[in-house]
């Protein structure tokens, strides 16, 4: 097992087991993804733990398996904190024997765990429907509550989308009756034109909307499976850098085309923050 916070995490969703889960991977990559499919969540699968446990591979041989294994999608590497408020950064690999795309490993990155399988619907009973909606309910407690204010059944319908304003500005029901019932004259000799002219003239102001907090700065960063490079998920197709794709490399590495200045050294940073003596993973 790897220290506490490293080692193998399971992605969620995944297919149940078969014996055909990794046909599509040559042998060796085959042999390794099915005995890190078999680990404990926490397990060490770094390249030379794993070579000590399967003799038949080198760890060069791992190494390049590994690589091969997140290019078609079973495993990603990620640089995370143990949890909230937490400043330890530890590298986790992240392992589906569901083999997943690029897209689907970013919106996991993002924090979405949704998962891919549709569970069955479940028939649920029926739950009643309620007579009216809650602005009828409240101009009907109107007359219950002062007999003046006694209102018919059309005049309720009529009435409902104004009384509806009511309740969406917050106002509730209880607060409702009391606001229209407070201070009435002694005589109303139409109690439809009255309410109406009260919930046009007393209708209380929208509410402010709230600013939304900025979200929280990401606690769990993309790295290279096969370098461990941080980077983001677009720059890190199959979870591997450019290097390790073996792509060659541009002209000028100085300033990358395209590339915000600021990010990239933001990035740097964060490595060098991080880059710190580590468990095996």
């Amino acid at each position: 097992m790897a220290a506490s916070g490293y080692g193998k995490q399971s992605a969620p969703g995944q297919a149940p087991r078969s014996q055909d889960d990794f046909a599509h991977l040559p042998v060796r990559e085959a042999y390794i993804a099915a005995y890190i499919d078999r680990l404990p969540d926490g397990a060490a699968v770094d390249i030379k733990t794993l070579a000590k446990q399967m003799p038949a591979y080198g760890q060069q041989a791992v190494a390049t398996a590994l690589n091969k294994l997140s290019a078609v999608g079973h495993l990603r590497r990620f640089r995370e904190t143990l949890g909230e408020g937490r400043t330890q950064w530890v590298s986790r690999t992240h392992f589906s024997r569901t083999p997943r795309d690029d897209a689907w490993w970013e919106r996991f990155l993002s924090g979405d765990t949704a998962t891919d399988a549709t569970p069955a619907p479940v028939a649920m009973p029926a739950s009643p429907r309620p007579l009216h909606s809650p602005a009828y309910s409240a101009l009907i407690a109107l007359g219950r509550a002062c007999p003046q204010l006694a209102l018919s059944a059309a005049e309720c319908a009529d009435l409902e989308d104004l009384a509806a304003q009511w309740l969406e500005r917050g106002v509730t029901p209880a607060d409702f009756v009391r606001i229209l019932t407070t201070g009435l004259p002694k005589v109303i000799h139409s109690p439809g034109a009255f309410t109406r002219k009260r919930l046009i003239a007393k209708v209380p102001p929208e509410p402010l909307h709230s600013v939304r907090p900025e979200a929280p700065p990401s606690r769990r960063v993309m790295e290279c499976t096969g370098c461990g490079l941080p980077g983001r998920p677009e720059a890190l197709s199959g979870g591997l850098c450019r290097a390790c794709h073996g792509e060659p490399p541009t002209a000028d590495r100085t300033v990358p085309v395209g590339e915000d200045v600021h990010a990239l050294v933001s990035r740097l940073r964060l490595l060098a923050r991080t880059r710190q003596p580590m468990a095996p993973r």
